[in-house]
């Protein structure tokens, strides 16, 4: 039996796993692999990191952290998060585990333009986040792609960054009221066409010409897959876990944290979901008092 068991081994869950482990709780991490910050060629908004840092060196790094307290980790993607007599079962395969509690940092799987995605991202040519990297493309040729009813606002959000920012609507529409204010604001709405990559950039493909773009911002959305047998936790219309002040969800003993979680998609806010999450479910399992140490003869 676990004290807490952490589903997913993102900046939010290995944080919140050195915090417990810390705490001398018996804890544990599942791990698939898949968190989101393995994507990010260099974040330079991360705090304690003035020269920047990718995401995989933050992992590796987050890893000997919580190994540095002997945190264990399951290399494995949970199938089934279930109530039990005690607490919680957690399956995975043939195999399954007891917690007390739970803390899901599952984190969101993007919707992404192409199988050449992961090449484009890893060299800047397709972005995810202009909150965590706009700065780096200020005052390049910025595409904005996605849904037209989505991408006004977006566009508009960029041209702090760029003079020169292009609206890309993956189905061809004007946008609508969004649509117009972002052309009032100066972005250039390009149209019905087909976004590509070709090993360097993006290019965006129209009946009579071909636009070259130095980056692309991309809005088609993402999606939070939840492995929950018979647990009832309240989401939001886009699908986010509603969690309370101290990131519980209404299923007493189940906590959300990081991205799974709606609202800013920050490694800092994920890494501030998991200080309160770990500290308020130390407070809520039982005491563990410490035994006095052995006198050294």
């Amino acid at each position: 039996m676990f004290d807490v068991a952490i589903i997913g081994g993102g900046p939010a869950g290995l944080t919140a796993a050195s915090y417990l482990q810390r705490f001398h709780r018996r804890c544990v991490v599942f791990d698939a692999g898949q968190s989101r910050a393995r994507w990010i060629p260099e974040s330079n908004n991360c705090p304690g990191f003035p020269g920047g840092v990718s995401g995989e060196e933050l992992l590796r790094r987050l890893h000997a952290q919580a190994a540095a307290v002997s945190v264990p980790v399951e290399p494995v993607r949970v199938d089934r998060i279930a109530r039990a007599e005690e607490g919680f079962v957690i399956a995975a395969g043939d195999r399954d585990w007891s917690a007390r509690a739970v803390l899901l940092a599952t984190g969101l799987r993007d919707r992404l333009p192409g199988p050449w995605a992961e090449e484009a991202i890893a060299c800047g040519a397709l972005r995810l986040c202009p909150i965590c990297d706009a700065f780096e493309a200020s005052d390049l040729a910025i595409g904005v792609f996605g849904p037209a009813r989505d991408i006004g606002s977006h566009a508009r959000f960029l041209r702090t960054f760029s003079s020169r920012v292009f609206a890309l609507p993956s189905d061809g529409g004007d946008g609508g009221e969004a649509g117009e204010a972002a052309r009032a604001a100066g972005i250039e709405w390009l149209g019905a066409g087909e976004l590509r990559f070709d090993g360097r950039r993006c290019h965006w493909h129209r009946a009579d010409d071909v636009v070259p773009l130095e980056t692309v911002y991309c809005y088609l959305g993402s999606d939070a897959t939840l492995p929950l047998d018979g647990l009832d936790v309240e989401r939001t219309r886009s699908g986010e876990v509603v969690v309370d002040r101290h990131q519980q969800t209404c299923v007493p003993g189940l906590y959300a944290i990081g991205d799974v979680v709606g609202g800013l998609n920050q490694i800092s806010v994920a890494v501030g979901h998991a200080a309160i999450a770990a500290t308020h479910v130390h407070g809520q399992l039982p005491d563990t008092p410490r035994a006095a140490p052995e006198a050294v003869r």
